[in-house]
């Protein structure tokens, strides 16, 4: 992806809910938010859509941007590609034959599980581990937002990345062949992609290697299961299996932590949580890290279970898939399935463009500028207290310090720093309000015990 190019965020603040409390700020692992005029601000450079703002906003004020269901009805034949993970969302007591008919009843024609021909990409990242020598350790592409992680924060790690699509690309191209088999058109085909989490609904919406996706339109698996749960019935219901007769174990545990690191060697580690990436990738690019040939990095604990769009227990939804892959076969035994005569095609089609680097944690392109500012956030952090405490609008003192070398911030914008000038009579009690004031919205500080996020409100 070409640095110019404009990466699109599903994440949005809504700016009547927004209470300004610092939650979302604190707990950003790439600091990407600020408070200004007492609401959130979100970076897009430096955001990598983990959802870990949604996660701990007490107001719900951050929320996913999708597309409307209703866009389903502007096609003949609609077709919903979803992860192996929904399933892991119902109680045991419905069947894969009921959730199948309940998606059918809510008006899809057509329903495939994205990790069916799971198969072939895990052959042809094998093969791809196999030729290339050259950059070690080789790093998956399944989590977009470890991607992006790497491309703005850690470029020098770019080339580490395998150039292979992700099993929902994949699985797009399966069910289209699969609907152009049954004679339909590809202008009557809608492919829709029930997605777990924000940041593969950014990236079906912008993917990282600048090509354009086949799917057509994205699902929120939250809304989609309770719709689901709607209109699922306990009744027999006819049997779907034909529909799965391609799915295998591997592909049902692929998206749940050390799904895909187990097939790659003994040499192979997985590692699940944003803010635990983030520490091994600082270790992996400084080379404290013992030689390993593949990683398996993904930003939400218990990797896909635990998705930010899931409406389950992470530790429960692993357990129902563990149980379920115990049903089907492995994909070794389908090598001469007749799913091998996509092969061809399917794997022309998983080979992606090189990751390119698009780094956002730099102070200035120009490199005199850069050490200009790196050495002016030397001197402001002499002056500030090291507290860390959010109420400048910025993370901690250091970003504060660089938001101030970029001309974002200003020096008054730390409480500290003013409380002492007004002591030292350099500005006065009015001026040190109205600063605040400024940051947190007007009349913040005045007391009300009916402001949004009073104690008990009920978030």
């Amino acid at each position: 992806m070409s640095t110019t190019t404009p990466t699109y965020h599903a994440l949005k603040v809504d700016a009547q809910k927004c209470i300004g409390c610092t939650h979302c700020m604190t707990s950003c692992p790439t600091e990407a938010i600020r408070i200004r005029n007492g609401l959130a601000v979100i970076e897009q450079k430096r955001c990598v859509d983990c959802g870990r703002c949604m996660r701990e906003c007490p107001a719900k004020a951050i929320y996913a941007e999708q597309d409307d269901l209703d866009k389903i009805k502007s096609f003949k034949y609609r077709v919903v590609l979803f992860p192996s993970v929904m399933i892991g969302q119902f109680p045991e007591k419905y069947t894969e034959d009921q959730i199948y008919a309940a998606l059918l009843k809510i008006g899809f024609t057509h329903v495939y599980e994205v990790e069916q021909p799971i198969g072939f990409l895990k052959d042809s990242i094998r093969e791809y581990c196999r030729k290339d020598k050259t950059y070690k350790p080789h790093i998956s592409t399944f989590c977009p937002s470890v991607v992006r992680l790497i491309q703005i924060r850690y470029p020098s790690l770019v080339d580490n990345v395998i150039p292979r699509k992700s099993p929902q690309d994949l699985g797009a191209c399966f069910a289209l062949e699969q609907m152009k088999k049954l004679g339909a058109k590809r202008e009557e085909i809608g492919l829709f992609y029930v997605t777990p989490c924000i940041a593969k609904m950014s990236s079906v919406k912008s993917p990282a290697d600048g090509e354009e996706s086949i799917v057509d339109g994205i699902i929120n698996m939250n809304e989609l299961y309770n719709r689901v749960r709607k209109n699922i019935s306990t009744a027999e219901v006819p049997d779907t299996s034909d529909q799965r007769e391609n799915l295998t174990r591997d592909g049902i545990l692929w998206s749940l932590t050390r799904g895909e690191a187990k097939h790659f060697g003994e040499r192979s580690m997985a590692i699940d949580g944003i803010h635990n990436v983030i520490k091994f990738l600082e270790r992996l690019e400084n080379e404290e890290v013992p030689d390993l040939d593949f990683l398996e990095l993904r930003a939400c604990d218990q990797s896909c279970a635990g998705g930010n769009l899931l409406s389950g227990n992470r530790f429960l939804t692993a357990e129902r898939l563990e149980h379920r892959a115990k049903r089907y076969k492995s994909s070794l035994k389908f090598k001469d399935h007749p799913i091998q005569e996509m092969a061809p095609v399917l794997k022309s089609k998983l080979i992606s463009e090189p990751l390119k680097a698009n780094p956002a944690f730099i102070l200035d392109e120009n490199r005199e500028k850069a050490l200009e500012k790196m050495s002016k956030m030397q001197r402001i952090i002499c002056f500030l207290p090291g507290i860390d405490c959010g109420a400048c609008g910025a993370p901690n003192c250091q970003a504060l310090a660089e938001d101030m070398a970029c001309q974002q911030a200003k020096m008054s914008d730390c409480v500290f720093l003013q409380q002492t000038w007004q002591e030292e009579n350099k500005i006065s009690t009015s001026k040190a309000l109205n600063n605040m004031e400024k940051k947190w919205g007007k009349d913040r500080f005045k007391a009300d015990c009916n402001k949004r996020g009073r104690r008990n409100e009920g978030f």
